[in-house]
């Protein structure tokens, strides 16, 4: 089978539309990022972001198609123009050879098809990880929020850092409290945060699990909360490490699309970051 018509199988079942948007072809970011899509494929690697180690191992297995979440060359709409003369691009580009790489971030967020509804693959996945099927409080299609049964929050913690695999937890707020009523937030940068403090308010969030998050805005309420003996924290687990179980699930969801027709590994791009200490 061609990477190309892997491409299109996935597409034709995936939600065509986006928090109601159509996807098009012209603003999606799903898109080939690198190399030929017309080849017959070898075997997928499904991965969050295709890291030089994470095409070393596809080459190790003997795939030569690469399903991304996210950006390949560190931008937003992954534009090359810019990186000419940069080094790194240029070693990158040598170790992807013949390899192809596709970007699966809107129609997997849309909503791929399971059983005749269709679910957002990557907060399923983490939900599916973390064992909370059972805790959903919100939207079925893209769950973000539960009601886990009440524990410290350092054994939650524990609990994240040992199914994610994780080797620490960036946190503010009252470590100490009980978590019970947890949310998933989007991406906490500044601009449009005020709608997440009043998510957070106006449904008695005590613990959220951030994404992206910056020193101000939602983290600062969220420390204010603490310091006037309310019950709230910020988990701030990361992007990467948040989303990357969706795609373990992707991999386990493409095997059976395909039939198991077509080799599909699911390899790890691990933590973006490590931690320094006293």
């Amino acid at each position: 089978m061609k990477i190309s018509e892997i491409i299109d199988t996935i597409k034709n079942n995936s939600h065509d539309e986006w928090n109601g948007i159509k996807i098009k072809p012209e603003t999606t970011r799903d898109k080939i990022l690198y190399g030929n899509p017309d080849q017959e494929c070898t075997g997928i690697v499904v991965t969050l972001f295709a890291s030089a180690d994470v095409i070393r191992k596809a080459k190790e297995l003997g795939a030569n198609f690469i399903i991304v979440h996210e950006a390949l060359f560190w931008n937003h709409g992954d534009h090359t123009d810019w990186l000419v003369y940069n080094r790194t691009y240029k070693e990158k580009i040598a170790l992807l050879g013949d390899m192809c790489v596709w970007r699966d971030h809107d129609y997997i967020h849309a909503g791929i098809n399971m059983n005749g509804e269709y679910r957002d693959g990557i907060f399923v996945g983490l939900m599916n990880e973390l064992g909370w099927n059972d805790y959903l409080v919100n939207s079925y299609e893209q769950p973000r929020q539960f009601r886990i049964p009440s524990k410290p929050v350092k054994e939650l913690g524990k609990e994240l850092m040992e199914k994610l695999g994780l080797s620490g937890i960036k946190y503010t707020g009252d470590i100490e409290g009980n978590a019970e009523n947890v949310y998933i937030t989007s991406h906490i940068i500044g601009p449009l945060d005020n709608k997440e403090t009043e998510f957070i308010e106006n449904n008695d969030i005590d613990t959220v699990l951030a994404m992206e998050i910056t020193d101000f805005t939602v983290s600062e309420y969220i420390r204010d909360s603490a310091m006037l003996n309310l019950n709230k924290r910020v988990l701030a687990v990361g992007h990467f490490n948040m989303e990357e179980p969706g795609m373990k699930f992707f991999s386990e969801y493409l095997k059976d699309l395909f039939n198991n027709k077509v080799p599909v590994e699911f390899v790890r791009s691990g933590e973006a970051f490590s931690f320094l200490t006293k």
